[in-house]
Formats: structure tokens, sequence, C-alpha cells
């Protein structure tokens, strides 16, 4: 056994051993103490090591908001193994290209999972977990797997794909160790322990999910897992479970107050209010700050390759001191302690303005792909910055493509430097989106617009030129190649694109053409 550091799955074994009668798990109708929650993880990691005779290295997790999901990620790190989560609503073409590329050796599904699985494993092994009324996973016999746990701070706990602006997804591998002083940071930070009780409205496939649930079983909280519809309604959600400890993207909050479900002080028990994975702005922040007037709130930012998240700050109490930042957003703050940041411009020298780059504990070594390592990461002496040829040393900064500036001693975010966007915390890259859309033969040219709406939220638009293409045949190209958040809310077919001085498409101006601006 590697005893060079904890791992995700040694923390969690750890707190089962101090608060065994705690209640670790409440999703869809189960509730699970620690010691219960430990039997289901090593009886699933019986089932899925068995056939094998040997535990899988690299297990995908098709699954979404169920016990089999959060059961699942821990059998797989019971078994030293690194956990892929997969989207159930993901075309099984994407699927099967992603599994092929992370090399994936079993599948795990659940009911929701199964439906694409079964078209996308292959020569994959997939393990089936029902739970209906007919038939339940957790009640075929299974012995548990108690064999020693062999795993090291070195191993990849999970790996994510993001989008790729080239049509391929980025796979990011994490190892424990990249987790180790993040999560410790948190559970100090945020004073989480038994009695907690923290939020879970993230899908796997997002890495904050990774904080609600090893925050909460690093420490003896219980995780409470949102059912799809719990968002829609996020104050219920909250006084119905006794959630101390909320985490979601910001866009929840404009979603609440359109269906006028944010009342003032209609969530008088809520200790923390996080948000994450798209700008917060000071509007959205009040109107929960004040449903919330008991609560901490704070904005939180970072990128998949650095561990979830790397900044964080937090609103003052009194909202007469709350700042005022240039693009009225709420600054994103100053980087965790055990890491460092700079930000250089574009001729490599470091500044108040400029991109965002990370060093430290949490950043990864690197993309599955070695080839898509080129251009993110850079070396800087203070003096001097060089891009880095090949693998990041151990000293390199990763580029996160933010263009941040310091406002009053806090870093404010002011958007990309290159053409990703976050839509309800999901990152994508619009040149993924055109890619799909290029491959249809009748179509000459396509540009994808990210354009706000009235409810400050952010809407894809997919513009292009052809002879005759219907716009159901384009969406139907998307719906088979890319998950349902990166589907495009309107087509405009064109005659041409204006281009600007430089020779690029004038996406602004593009725009305005059509009427979007």
């Amino acid at each position: 056994m590697n005893t060079g550091g904890p791992t995700l799955f040694q923390g969690f074994a750890d707190t089962v051993r101090r608060y065994p009668d705690a209640p670790a798990l409440r999703v869809a109708g189960h509730e699970l103490t620690y010691a219960e929650l430990l039997d289901r993880v090593e009886r699933l990691a019986g089932r899925l090591a068995d056939p094998h005779g040997r535990p899988p290295r690299v297990v995908g997790l098709c699954a979404s908001r169920s016990l089999a999901a959060y059961v699942g990620y821990l059998a797989t790190l019971r078994l030293a193994a690194t956990v892929v989560p997969l989207s159930p609503d993901a075309p099984a073409e994407r699927i099967r290209r992603t599994c092929a590329h992370a090399g994936v050796d079993a599948l795990l599904a659940d009911d929701a999972g199964r439906r694409v699985v079964d078209e996308a494993a292959g020569p994959v092994r997939v393990l089936h977990l029902p739970d209906t009324p007919e038939r339940r996973w957790y009640d075929v016999p299974a012995e548990r797997w108690t064999r020693a746990y062999d795993g090291g701070p070195d191993d990849v706990a999970y790996t994510l794909f993001t989008s790729g602006s080239t049509g391929t997804p980025k796979g990011v591998p994490v190892r424990h160790r990249n987790l180790t002083p993040y999560l410790a940071h948190c559970v100090e930070a945020y004073q989480v322990g038994p009695g907690s009780r923290l939020s879970q409205t993230f899908e796997l496939t997002f890495d904050p999910s990774v904080f609600d649930m090893f925050v909460a079983w690093l420490s003896g909280a219980l995780l409470v897992v949102a059912a799809p519809g719990d968002t829609l309604a996020p104050v219920r959600y909250v006084n119905d479970n006794g959630i101390t400890h909320w985490f979601s993207v910001p866009s929840v909050v404009s979603l609440a107050r359109r269906l006028r479900g944010l009342r003032p002080g209609s969530m008088p028990g809520l200790r923390w209010s996080l948000f994450a994975g798209e700008q917060l702005t000071i509007a959205q922040a009040r109107a929960w700050a004040d449903a919330a007037p008991h609560s901490t709130v704070e904005n939180l930012y970072g990128p998949t390759e650095l561990t979830v998240t790397c900044t964080r700050y937090r609103l003052p109490a009194d909202p007469a001191r709350w700042p005022r930042t240039s693009n009225d957003t709420v600054p994103i703050g100053r980087i965790h302690p055990h890491l460092e940041g700079v930000l250089l411009a574009a001729d490599g020298t470091a500044g108040d303005d400029g991109e965002l780059c990370v060093r430290g504990s949490q950043r990864f070594d690197g993309y599955l792909d070695p080839a898509q390592n080129h251009g993110r990461f850079v070396d800087h002496d203070g003096r001097r910055t060089t891009p880095v040829d090949g693998l990041p040393g151990p000293a390199s900064w990763y580029r996160t493509g933010d263009r941040v500036r310091r406002e009053d001693g806090e870093l404010v975010h002011l958007g990309r430097l290159d053409d990703q966007v976050k839509i309800h915390g999901y990152r994508i890259e619009l040149g993924e989106i055109e890619s799909v859309l290029r491959r249809h033969p009748g179509v000459h040219d396509v540009v994808v617009l990210a354009l706000p709406t009235g409810a400050g939220e952010v809407e894809l638009h997919a513009l292009y030129t052809c002879d005759t293409v219907a716009e159901p045949a384009l969406a139907a190209l998307v719906a088979d190649h890319l998950p349902p958040y990166m589907a495009p809310a309107r087509y405009h077919r064109v005659e041409f694109f204006p281009v600007n001085a430089n020779g690029k498409v004038d996406r602004r101006r593009l725009a305005a053409d059509v009427g979007l601006v």
C-alpha cells in the first residue's frame, strides 16, 4: 500500500470510523449512515471487480442523481480505480469516444444511463444498476470487497472531459494529491462537520460535485442530492432538507427570481451560500442574500484543470460595504493560500490586468492527450515568460484563458480571452459546436455566438450560410453529437459573414445584422 498521503477513499473510510452512525447520503428516497454507505460501497466494489478476476483500472460512471451514482463513485475509488463520469444525456458516439480515450475497462450505469450505455459500450463490460419496484441493484446478494486498499496520492482520482475547440473534448486527469490540500482548506473555511447538510445541485460530470461529495464525506456531514426539479424551487429544497451549505451556479438565482421563488427571508436556516461556474452578478448576489439573511455569501472561481476552485471572495455581511466593480460582477477574490497566481499581459509581463495563470498543488499535470498541452502552460520567473514545450514542470503555470483585473486588491473576472463560454456552469467551446455543424454537407460555414438574454443569462445562436438546409436537420445533427447544454437555442440562415479589417469574421456586426443585439 502506498502511504505517501491520503486519498479520497482513505479520507472517507476514516470518517466512517469516526462517525459510523451519522447520516452520510440522502438521495432519491434513500438515506444511509456512513456505516451503511460503506457496506453498499464494498458490496458493489465486489460485484464490479469479480468478473475481471482483478479490479478495473478506469470505470465509466453513466448515472445521474441516483443512489447508484454515488455508491458507484465510491466503489470505484475503493478499488483504487479512476472514475470517469459520463452524462446519460450525451450521444452514444460521444460516450464511446470518451471511453476509448480514457481507457475505460468497465462501465456502471443506472436506469438513466442504461439507455445510452447499451449502444455505446462496445466491448467494455457494463454493470447495470436498476432501481425499480421490480428490481433493485442493492438487493442482489454480493460479497464485500475486503482486500487491502492499495491506492496512493499519485493515482488519478477522476478524469473529466471538457469541451475542446478542435471538436475533440479534453480529458483532465485530477490526482488525489491535487485534491487533498483543496478539500482540507474547504472543510476548515466553511466550518463543515457532523450536523452540516450540504446541497448537491451539480451533475457528476461537473467538478463542483466533488466539492459537495467530499467536503461532506471527509468531515462527517450529510450530502443531500437535489432531485432534477429542486433547483427550480431552491427555497423549498433548502428548507425541507435543512440545508446549511448551498453551492450552485449563479444562473439558479436568475431562474428562481424569474419564477418569483426568492422572497426576502425565505431561507433563514442557511449558513453558507457558495456560487461558481459563471460570473456572479451583484444583482444575483443581492437577491440571494436577501432570501438567506443569516448566510455568508461567497463567489468562487476555478477551471477543472486547477481542481474545482482556486479563488474565493466573501461578500461583507453589511450590503453597504459590498464592492463596486467595473462590470457589476462580484469579485472572484484572491488565490487560495496554498496556491500562487499571476496576471500576465500579452507580452508576458506581470501586472494588474491580464490572463490569470496559476500554479501549485491543485494544478493538474497535463491533459490525457499530451498534444492538447500545447499553449496551455508557461514558465514565468518574475521577469520573463516562456511557453512550455512538452510536459509542464512542477513550477510551471497553467494558463486559464481568463482575463482578470485586480480592482481594489481583489481579482475581478472580465471574460474569456478565447471563445469559450460557460452556460449553467458548463464550459463550452463555441468552436466545437461549429465543427459539428460544419459536418452537414449543405452547410458552407457557421458561426456560433453566445449572447446575453434579458434575464441575465447566456444563449447560443448558430448562424450559417448554405444553399438549402432546414433548421431541423442542423438541430438533429447537434443532438446526435453533443449534449443538450451545447445545443443552440436558435438557428439563423444568413447570406454572408461580414469581416473586419483583419479579414476575420466580425461577430459583433454579424449579431447586429440579424437583429440579435
